[in-house]
């Protein structure tokens, strides 16, 4: 596809280009294996001297296609799924990190991926400096080390709803030599392209807005290709320094611009195996065709929403970058002038007691661990997604003790505020 296309045309018509008498929908490629025709063929993918497919624990063409649909939505130069978030925001990490090395990472994050970066990964060695990322310049960079290796952030936090100044953070970034990667889920490309705004990196959990249906699990990374490796060679050695486990290759050098998912696919993929099954790539891919459809709905019944809320008198406060009044308003319209996202986040006179006993009354919207997907979800994240968080690591993380995150759907929003009048009048 031509980078000519709208994202409502990329949503349709990206990834797969069927030939002459090929399906004209995506196929699903379930197989574990590819067949060649004599050894030679076969070594020189081995080599990596020849592009193609030899074990789905890599790469599979049913999840190359949905890979190169985000890619293009995203404005990137390659891109891989992974089989969950959690996995993408790992190797997004991981293929530039080791033992010994640093990163800086905005606290306004999800509670899972604050552990994984704040506990997991500390275990392998691997160290993390949590900032607020409404520092100032001079704070933020205070953290940077020696051995600093990435800025990570999420474009709008899951569940704080921090819109982050991208622009800002990327200019930190690039003045200490490493790539910003961008946690863009709750956002998608339809509403931000971080590359637009300096990002290097974006990773996605697709399990959210992209499935849209709350079917399967999965995640994606994307490389814009912007960020020079070899500029700063002493600091990204496993990219400018022969990898001896595939004859010495020199990904910077042989790959260029495409140097990152190669070292993410053939490397961390071929070892640690967190693949999208296909099955779940095609689900994605569905959910994708009418991903421009329902973020712009998301929004605009959220917005609705938001201000119900915030005009409600049992409401202690409402936090949506939607509302004029809010502290993140005018990030929001300068990064997704078109709408954010479809979560709202708020807390009820009466603490946190009172938000669990508020849930419990909901009919429309279920309690579920999920969030971003077509239908109405709630969830209390200090009780849940966030259980394991200390009240100072929630503090830290911007989750109050009644933050209660309200996933709006994409049904009749008339509907979605009468189920929280009768929740809020039955408190």
């Amino acid at each position: 596809m031509g980078k000519q296309y709208k994202p409502e045309t990329i949503c349709i018509q990206s990834g797969w280009q069927p030939k002459k008498g090929e399906p004209r929908v995506l196929p699903i490629y379930q197989s574990t294996t590819f067949r060649y025709e004599n050894s030679d063929q076969m070594g020189r993918l081995f080599d990596l001297e020849e592009a193609g497919y030899f074990y789905t624990r890599l790469q599979n063409p049913t999840n190359d296609a949905v890979a190169a649909k985000i890619t293009e939505l995203e404005g990137g130069i390659a891109g891989m799924l992974t089989s969950s978030g959690q996995a993408a925001n790992y190797y997004a990490i991981f293929n530039i990190c080791e033992a010994g090395d640093h990163f800086v990472c905005s606290n306004s994050l999800y509670g899972g991926t604050f552990n994984l970066f704040g506990t997991t990964m500390k275990k392998q060695g691997i160290s993390c400096t949590f900032v607020d990322p409404d520092a100032s310049d001079e704070e933020i960079e205070a953290a940077f080390l020696p051995n600093t290796k990435a800025l990570f952030a999420e474009t709008i936090s899951n569940p704080s709803l921090v819109v982050l100044d991208i622009e800002r953070f990327a200019g930190i970034a690039h003045r200490h030599g490493v790539p910003l990667i961008i946690d863009n889920t709750f956002a998608t490309p339809i509403n931000c392209r971080p590359f637009e705004w300096g990002a290097d990196i974006v990773t996605h959990s697709t399990t959210k807005y992209m499935d849209g249906h709350a079917m399967s699990v999965g995640g994606a990374i994307i490389d814009s290709g912007n960020f020079d490796w070899m500029a700063h060679k002493e600091k990204f050695k496993g990219l400018t320094e022969p990898d001896e486990s595939y004859h010495g290759i020199v990904y910077a050098e042989k790959f260029g611009k495409m140097a990152f998912i190669q070292k993410a696919t053939a490397q961390l993929m071929r070892d640690l195996g967190s693949i999208q099954s296909p099955q779940n790539a095609f689900l994605l891919n569905v959910g994708l065709e009418t991903l421009h459809l329902r973020v712009p709905r998301h929004c605009e019944n959220a917005q609705k929403v938001a201000e119900y809320l915030n005009s409600h008198e049992k409401a202690a406060w409402v936090n949506y970058a939607g509302l004029s009044d809010n502290k993140y308003h005018k990030l929001a319209l300068k990064y997704m002038p078109n709408g954010t996202c479809g979560v709202v986040s708020f807390g009820l006179k009466g603490g946190r007691d009172v938000s669990v006993q508020f849930m419990d009354k909901l009919k429309l919207a279920a309690i579920v661990t999920h969030v971003a997907d077509a239908r109405t979800c709630v969830l209390h994240p200090a009780s849940h997604t966030h259980r394991q968080m200390t009240e100072e690591q929630l503090l830290e993380a911007g989750v109050a003790p009644d933050l209660i995150r309200f996933s709006v759907g994409i049904e009749n929003v008339e509907d979605i505020i009468a189920d929280l009048g009768q929740a809020l009048a039955a408190i």
